[in-house]
């Protein structure tokens, strides 16, 4: 949410300058281009897709042991007593609640996996902005716009996709 603020405010900016100066100086990356290249950011994804899976594995076993807790119930509810249907009913209702908390506890805002994401990627995604920074102060570019996600660009000149500099610049290629 707040990346989508800022690209926002970057674009309105652009907009802005556009009207005031002709002069701008802009350039345009796809972070998600330059976030694939790196090896460290792969592996990060990798690590993080293999907790999920692991995580989303656990929930499919105990939402499993819930339906067949649920099929049960109902095929013998009409035999039992009022205090052991009322007991099946809450044991019922327990083991549903402890699994949609394990489902937020793993996925939900600020759960395990969003937990793990910051603590892998963020530096990654850290390492990028601060080359782009170093890269617009260098070449004293007014805008660095991202293409990758949340805006939509109808046109971008091919010569202003400044990408593979943000991989000089981490490193990773060196052409």
């Amino acid at each position: 949410m707040k990346y989508n603020k800022l690209l926002f405010l970057g674009v309105v900016l652009l907009g802005l300058s556009f009207t005031a100066q002709a002069q701008s100086k802009y350039a345009v990356i796809n972070t998600k281009y330059i976030l694939d290249k790196i090896p460290e950011y792969k592996e990060a994804d990798k690590k993080l897709k293999a907790l999920g899976d692991q995580w989303q594995q656990e929930i499919d076993e105990q939402q499993m042991i819930l339906d067949k807790m649920y099929k049960n119930y109902e095929a013998e509810q009409f035999m039992l007593s009022e205090d052991l249907r009322k007991k099946r009913e809450d044991e019922l209702f327990m083991k549903e609640k402890a699994l949609r908390d394990l489902q937020k506890k793993r996925f939900g805002y600020e759960g395990d996996l969003f937990k793990e994401r910051q603590k892998l990627v963020k530096p990654i995604q850290d390492r990028v902005y601060n080359a782009a920074q170093k890269m617009a102060t260098a070449r004293s570019y007014d805008f660095i716009l991202d293409k990758s996600e949340g805006i939509t660009i109808i046109f971008a000149d091919p010569k202003l996709d400044k990408s593979d500099d943000i991989l000089k610049e981490l490193g990773v290629i060196n052409n």
